[in-house]
């Protein structure tokens, strides 16, 4: 499905673009006419340790694996409106379920679509998308029932948040009585038929990190995300109607668009200050559109033809990267490899070399949504070649994928070529060094039944119970470096959650192995490694 909110060819700089819900999608005739290391350490090396060398081939141990459920207009979940609240924990639990089995470890969850809620929030209604009517109860708390399930899974949840978008339509008066947008209408827009919050204007900037922020408070979330929509995308021939704001707010600014990108990074850098002082393992992220700037207009950027967000969308990517104000940053660099206005081979390294020397972790934004399109995505292994790609550039740590619903259907043959190629092996979550946290003491496998499969107990190690464990298994009788063991990827055999006591029940298949555990807290950091498990 070709998602309204993704572009299906890059934008040029001045070309019109379409409506949509996160972006918009283009045709080809809009386009202009141009033509890892083999040494790892262990995981908790005692002194003196050397180094273990890992086959340079085997696969990252570490690294985001992740996809993008969609909210607004019912794109992912809920499918549908007017399902019953069982319908829709059913859906999302199969949602997650498939997440698994694709060898994901992290699920990007939209929560606030457009000015709404999927939670009981005091700052705004209901979503539309939850139940047909905005304001309606849905029955039960979605955001609740969404990090409990992903956690149970050993999925980190990432609450996906559109800041600025009110409305699908541009009409307030379909909005419920009681919404803010209604109770302060100069503080919002119409623009393209939608309607907005005004980024320039202060009390608008401080409301919504306010309602954003009452999730971050009150749930269990390792992540907060925003997409790609700041001031919205250009329409031709329409302007942004904000003249006014900027005559009252612009300062001393003499050029609109400084004053735009000024709103929006304040609301970047205050997001980001928010949500560290409320939890600070809590990781802040955003995906922005896949150019920042092309080279021919800024020596800076990319060698690219398209859209530049940093002019249309004041959107300056670059900027909340080097100033540290994003822990993660996930372009959605939806292009495939080879295209003369925006080469995914071009635009990987330009926001890997962004990313250098900052501590921000780099995730790429993968289109699944395009498999099965003209050209080069009716090739299932288009996205296998990003990954291939990928992996020589060593600054990029992980996917992301958009969205749920097309790995399952236009984009399923593509999925199982990633799963058979990369992978193939569980991964842990990237560790953020700047994030707190430390290592919990290595646990114990203390049972190793054999039945239809192998059941290990496991039991932490003195100190700070663990948030979950990771277990390794490697052939025959136990070796005489499982420090190196664990080291290659190869040996992961999955991960479970440790319950509150710090216990857990890992299940695996086959006899013959020696398993060994390590045991992670809530940002990742990984202990020493147990005591081996020979099952016969």
């Amino acid at each position: 499905m070709a998602h309204p909110s993704r572009p299906t060819s890059p934008v040029p700089r001045r070309g019109a673009v379409l409506g949509g819900a996160l972006a918009a999608a283009l045709t080809a005739a809009l386009l202009p006419a141009v033509p890892a290391a083999a040494l790892i350490a262990p995981a908790s090396p005692a002194a003196g340790a050397t180094e273990c060398r890992v086959d340079p081939q085997a696969p990252p141990k570490r690294q985001m694996r992740a996809e993008w459920i969609a909210g607004v207009q019912n794109i992912d979940w809920p499918s549908r409106t007017g399902l019953t609240p069982d319908q829709q924990r059913a859906e999302l639990r199969a949602l997650y379920d498939r997440s698994e089995a694709n060898g994901l470890n992290a699920v990007f969850v939209q929560i606030r679509p457009t000015a709404d809620a999927f939670w009981p929030s005091p700052h705004e209604p209901w979503s539309e998308w939850l139940t047909g009517t905005q304001g309606r109860d849905p029955g039960y708390d979605p955001l609740e029932f969404a990090v409990e399930e992903a956690h149970a899974r050993g999925l980190e949840f990432h609450g996906w948040f559109n800041p600025y978008r009110v409305a699908m339509h541009g009409d307030p008066a379909r909005l419920t009585a009681d919404h803010p947008a209604r109770r302060n209408p100069d503080w919002t827009f119409t623009y393209g038929g939608r309607l907005y919050y005004d980024p320039g204007i202060p009390e608008v900037r401080e409301f919504v990190i306010g309602a954003m922020m009452h999730a971050v408070e009150n749930y269990d979330m390792d992540g907060v995300h925003f997409d790609d929509y700041f001031y919205p995308y250009p329409v031709d021939g329409q302007e942004i109607p904000d003249a006014d704001t900027f005559a009252e707010y612009g300062g001393s600014y003499a050029d609109i668009g400084d004053w735009r990108r000024d709103n929006v990074n304040a609301m970047v850098r205050e997001m980001d200050a928010a949500v560290h002082a409320a939890k600070p393992h809590v990781k802040f992220g955003i995906s922005p559109f896949g150019i920042w700037r092309n080279a021919s207009t800024d020596p800076e950027g990319s060698d690219t033809g398209g859209l530049q967000s940093y002019d249309a969308q004041f959107a300056d990517s670059r900027r909340w990267v080097r100033e540290g104000w994003v822990d993660y940053i996930n372009p959605q660099v939806y292009w495939e490899i080879g295209l003369p206005v925006a080469d995914y081979a071009e635009l990987v390294p330009w926001w890997e070399q962004v990313v250098e020397g900052t501590g921000v972790h780099l995730y790429i934004g993968q289109a699944a949504y395009k498999v099965g399109n003209a050209g080069a995505w009716s090739d299932p292994r288009e996205l296998a070649r990003h990954l291939d790609f990928n992996r020589d550039h060593p600054g990029v740590l992980g996917d992301v994928y958009f969205s749920a619903t097309s790995l399952r259907t236009n984009a399923s043959e593509a999925m199982a070529v990633l799963r058979g190629e990369h992978y193939r092996y569980p991964a842990l979550v990237p560790l953020h060094e700047d994030l707190p946290g430390r290592a919990p003491e290595a646990p114990r496998v203390t049972g190793g039944a054999r039945g239809d499969g192998v059941e290990l107990s496991l039991r932490p190690g003195r100190g700070e119970t663990p948030s979950y464990y990771a277990v390794y298994a490697v052939d025959g009788e136990p070796g005489r470096d499982p420090d190196c063991d664990v080291a290659d990827a190869r040996t992961l055999v999955g991960t479970v959650p440790a319950d509150g006591d710090g216990r857990a029940v890992f299940t695996a298949e086959g006899g013959g192995r020696t398993y060994y555990a390590t045991a992670l807290d809530r940002t990742h950091h990984e202990s020493g490694v147990s005591n081996p498990r020979h099952v016969r």
